[in-house]
């Protein structure tokens, strides 16, 4: 199969619904928070999505899915290096994520463990890292970094 296109703000009601049927949070998405997310596919119904919340210097990955059928084609690498690039533009030095199920995924990547709330320092990323394993009950999950984004 050939590359899918990669589109920034997918529909709201698409990202709810493929993040639900993989199980990942949406309770804090919003359309204004789309203005960081990219998809693979139409906008409509994309066949995968990732998204990033950048504060300053620092961003947190989030929400990578890929559905069932694109899995192992590429297309969770290729978002993931969409959202590198589009975080580098933006200044980003230090991209974040959380994971229970992905870390060999994301080593892969360049990805390393990364003190769980230590965010480059920054107060505000810290935030929404305890937002997210605190409200989504994620205790388990893995904080992976990857400098120089």
């Amino acid at each position: 199969m050939p590359p899918e296109t990669i589109s920034a703000r997918p529909r709201l009601s698409a990202v709810m619904s493929l993040l639900a049927s993989a199980g990942l949070p949406t309770d804090d998405l919003r359309e204004a928070n789309l203005g960081h997310f990219f998809c693979a596919g139409s906008t409509d119904t994309p066949t995968g999505l990732v998204g990033l919340e950048v504060i300053g210097d620092v961003a947190l990955l989030r929400s990578l899915t890929v559905t069932g059928d694109r899995r192992g084609l590429g297309t969770g690498t290729t978002l993931v290096e969409h959202a590198e690039q589009f975080a580098h533009n933006a200044g980003v030095r230090s991209l974040y994520l959380l994971t229970t199920t992905a870390e060999g995924f994301f080593a892969k990547l360049g990805y390393q463990r990364a003190e769980r709330f230590g965010a480059g320092g920054h107060k505000s990323h810290a935030g929404v890292c305890r937002h997210l394993s605190g409200e989504f009950r994620v205790h388990d999950a893995n904080t992976l970094m990857k400098a120089g984004a």
